[in-house]
């Protein structure tokens, strides 16, 4: 197979055809399946375009293919979804579209000749303007993706990596003898029906903070963690949960207290790699969102406003409650371990309140949070100097 040159002036990006874009499922399900078979991982990646979240162009399939070509050879492959998402700027929050970008795959025979960077130089570009005029806006406001090969590639490319951290918990249930772990209050399960009351919640509380978070010269930007996204995580749950242990989980996170406005709770997705169901290694319990629902108390990643560490430890003993329910679900479910995604310092604290050895992980090789910004530019600085991305967490991955 003659293949081009990642110069030549014919290399395009295009949508694929039905037939194309099960050619790529084919190819990158060889090495993406995790613990399904290649069948099952095709049938998981059909069920998850027909999701609330990506119906209706919430997914667009990209190919790079030799134009001059008469056989289109597939020499890269991706795909991206359609998100909400707010800016804040000059005192004023506006909804935007903004776009994540995942299953970047060249195949094996393909590599190493430059294909990858090709086809993500030529999206950078189609993101700018993509499904922006038929959403009511004039462009898009930015692009994320979830590096899995460290820094320096889509860096280069332009997009930026920003806080990457996590702290882990052992998916087990044993009790640390602490006074703060004796004084945790009780968590109760959520639900699917739970759910949606509770985005929305989050959202008008969101919205709200996003004004305080952005002063001076300094934007913030966050993916809005709606109904439809954590829906769209909670159905590759239990896809893989019926084919590999015959249920769904039913049990979508945790909350703590019942006094609107002063209440605590997370979701949370199981991420199953291991293909022996009765293995726990690599298998991993995410939470994709924790909400402190008191306003001006926990604002999002931002731990410099003025918060008192009173007011911050009132509510590490109902975060670590929220853990420890999560670690009984993850053992429950054959996980490893147990997940947050750049954890603040009230975070971190009731976290080791829980599990006493656990440390804050700088993530550099594996989903590095990273992001093009298609606004304004403020200098020659990059664009973490002066852009804010809040709400950094697991339920933005994808």
């Amino acid at each position: 197979m003659s293949l081009p040159d990642k110069n030549s002036p014919t290399l395009t990006l295009v949508h694929p055809t039905e037939e194309e874009k099960l050619a790529t499922f084919k190819k990158n399900g060889l090495e993406w399946r995790g613990a399904l078979s290649l069948e099952a991982y095709i049938r998981r990646e059909h069920h998850l375009a027909d999701q609330s979240h990506t119906k209706d162009g919430g997914i667009s399939h990209w190919i790079l293919i030799d134009s001059a070509s008469k056989d289109r050879t597939i020499l890269s492959s991706c795909e991206t979804y359609r998100r909400r998402a707010l800016v804040a700027r000059n005192g004023k929050v506006e909804e935007v579209v903004s776009h994540g970008i995942g299953s970047v795959f060249c195949a094996p025979e393909c590599r190493k000749r430059g294909y990858a960077g090709k086809m993500m130089k030529l999206l950078g570009e189609e993101l700018k303007n993509h499904q922006a005029k038929e959403h009511g806006k004039k462009n898009c406001a930015f692009s994320i993706l979830y590096s899995d090969i460290g820094k320096k590639f889509y860096t280069n490319l332009g997009w930026e990596p920003f806080n990457s951290s996590h702290i882990a918990l052992p998916a087990k249930a044993k009790r640390s003898e602490t006074d703060l772990e004796n004084s945790m209050p009780q968590a109760r399960p959520l639900y699917a029906e739970d759910l949606p009351e509770l985005c929305a919640i989050d959202e008008q509380r969101i919205r709200r903070t996003m004004l305080k978070a952005s002063s001076g010269h300094r934007t913030a930007v966050a993916i809005i963690p709606d109904i439809d996204i954590i829906n769209w995580h909670h159905s590759r749950e239990e896809f893989v949960g019926r084919e590999l242990h015959g249920k769904v989980p039913k049990i979508k996170g945790a909350i703590v207290g019942s006094i609107p406005g002063k209440r605590v709770w997370c979701y949370w997705t199981r991420m199953f790699y291991n293909e022996d169901p009765k293995a726990t290694f690599e298998n991993t319990l995410h939470i994709l969102r924790l909400v402190i629902e008191e306003q001006g108390i926990f604002d999002w990643e931002k731990e410099s406003h003025n918060i008192s560490k009173k007011a911050m430890a009132e509510y590490i003993p109902a975060i670590g409650a929220l853990f420890r329910l999560a670690q009984e679900e993850a053992k429950e479910w054959m996980m490893e371990d147990v997940w947050l995604w750049n954890p603040t310092e009230a975070t971190i604290d009731a976290v080791k309140a829980v599990e006493p050895e656990a440390k804050v992980i700088d993530r550099d090789a594996e989903s590095i949070a990273s992001l093009m910004w298609y606004g304004e530019k403020n200098g020659d600085g990059l664009v973490c100097d002066y852009v804010d991305w809040l709400g950094n967490e697991k339920y933005g991955w994808c």
